[in-house]
């Protein structure tokens, strides 16, 4: 068994693979060729799959090269390539290769000075352009804020793990959720390493805006009911503005301030029934989130060691 695992997902990376190679070349005798690595080809309409299984004979370490039997997203990928590893510390990386290779090295020195039980890459800056930054500095700070606080302001895209993180990890089989929000869920002793990502040198990601938004709202209605408690906060607002509305017109209705016929039952229906149906709805929703949640099966704690003396 060797001692650590990279798990890499590929998707339309084949213009970056002669580069991948190369890289992993280095890391693996930075490692001291106890590596192995493990390709996630995640459905890839290009010749990702062809390429990397025409070079499997010259890598000089071994390889895990899975096909899966269609696109399902970079997240469940990474999950099949650190439940397929073999390694004692396992870290996941892009095919882009956009972190620097002292990352990787750095994670798995913490692994195994049992400095953490997961390490996670934090980026200090990104040369991606401005617009690019932007929208990631956006879509973080919102996911910091709203869904997870642990979450550092620059993100998270890559980490490493002992085998102890990794079972919990996998112990979570859930659908349409949120690996990073999985991530810090779970606890455990955690270190951040700040690096600064590279600009990808050859095409582009698929990583698409349609992709980061439904990975939020994955993210969001899995780990946190906040739409659920926005909507019983307005009803509940609702009620009690629509109360004090409601006496300003009726006392203007006694006063013969309004005197056009049933304008004064009609407001007040209208803005009575729409507060409690909005604070009926929060109600409900809370009822079927608890539900939700309970039908996850997530564990009620999670041991992550059990320190005795005899």
């Amino acid at each position: 068994m060797k001692k650590y695992s990279l798990v890499i997902p590929v998707f339309k990376s084949e213009e970056n693979l002669a580069d991948l190679f190369n890289s992993l070349d280095e890391l693996s005798l930075l490692l001291k060729q106890n590596l192995e690595v493990v390709f996630v080809v995640d459905g890839s309409p290009d010749n990702c799959l062809a390429i990397l299984l025409d070079q499997a004979r010259n890598f000089t370490y071994p390889v895990q090269i899975i096909e899966l039997s269609r696109n399902f997203g970079s997240f469940q990928a990474i999950r099949v390539g650190v439940e397929s590893s073999k390694g004692e510390f396992i870290a996941v990386c892009s095919a882009d290769m956009q972190e620097p290779l002292d990352l990787l090295v750095s994670f798995f020195s913490s692994l195994e000075a049992n400095e953490c039980d997961i390490a996670l890459g934090t980026r200090k800056s990104r040369d991606d352009g401005w617009v690019s930054n932007f929208a990631s500095s956006l879509f973080w700070k919102t996911y910091k804020r709203f869904i997870m606080k642990d979450v550092p302001y620059g993100g998270v895209d890559v980490f490493a793990c002992n085998t102890n993180f990794r079972q919990h990890l996998l112990a979570l089989k859930e659908t349409r959720s949120s690996l990073i929000a999985q991530i810090f869920w779970l606890g455990f002793r955690r270190k951040f390493v700040e690096y600064d990502r590279s600009k990808r040198s050859v095409g582009k990601s698929s990583w698409s805006r349609k992709k980061k938004i439904d990975y939020m709202l994955d993210s969001v209605y899995s780990f946190t009911d906040l739409p659920i408690r926005l909507v019983t906060m307005t009803g509940a607002i609702g009620s009690i503005g629509a109360i004090l509305i409601g006496i300003v017109i009726l006392v203007l209705r006694l006063l013969n301030y309004i005197a056009v016929p049933g304008y004064t039952p009609i407001l007040l229906s209208v803005l009575f029934l729409g507060a409690i149906n909005l604070l009926a709805i929060g109600i409900i929703g809370s009822y079927i989130w608890r539900t939700f949640e309970n039908s996850k099966a997530r564990p009620l704690a999670v041991i992550a060691r059990n320190h005795t003396s005899e």
